[in-house]
């Protein structure tokens, strides 16, 4: 019972990590390796949701969206950047 006790609270803790580093994702050109390890964490996360029922699954949702923007978003703004150095016209 215990270790059982101790994985939900385990999945819980880390459904709002993913939501506060994909809400750091969003963070304007720092924000690509936060929304990465939400995206990590988000992927441990489904893989302990498949044993137990995730009370705080609308947060995880939430910080994997965030995630999932941050990453497109930051990483495109990054090779933007990176292009213009190389290639300066």
């Amino acid at each position: 019972m215990t270790a059982d006790l101790e994985a939900r609270i385990r999945m819980l803790k880390s459904s709002l990590e993913c939501f506060t580093f994909g809400l750091l994702g969003l963070l304007p050109l720092i924000g690509l390796p936060f929304a990465m390890v939400a995206l990590v964490i988000s992927g441990n996360v489904r893989v302990r949701q498949k044993k137990y029922w995730n009370a705080a699954k609308p947060y995880w949702i939430a910080g994997m969206v965030c995630g999932c923007v941050g990453m497109f978003l930051w990483g495109g703004v990054w090779i933007l950047i990176l292009f213009r150095l190389l290639n300066p016209d």
